[in-house]
């Protein structure tokens, strides 16, 4: 998968060091799988959810939310936003 934009990631992790190595895991594994559809990444992401029309990664033993757009025919990811738990939990992130 493409991942579009790896820039997020580096953004989040100079504010919150901790989720560097947790997020470069990820992005190591989507961006050397193509899945074909949602089910697929859950064999792999088993705690991703489907929230609307975003796929939501647990990051980091669920201290971090990673909330992307995953486009399956396209081999696309676009990541939406990079949250803490908390942050997450505020939902202020649906309204964008």
């Amino acid at each position: 998968m493409h991942v579009i934009t790896k820039k997020r990631l580096i953004e989040f992790a100079a504010r919150y060091p901790a989720s560097r190595d947790p997020l470069l895991k990820w992005y190591r594994i989507v961006s050397q799988t193509d899945f074909s559809s949602f089910q697929a990444l859950r064999l792999i992401f088993g705690s991703a959810d489907q929230v609307d029309r975003f796929t939501v990664f647990d990051i980091g033993g669920n201290k971090y939310r990673l909330i992307a757009a995953v486009h399956y025919n396209r081999r696309r990811i676009y990541i939406r936003h990079v949250l803490t738990h908390p942050e997450y939990d505020k939902g202020k992130w649906k309204e964008k």
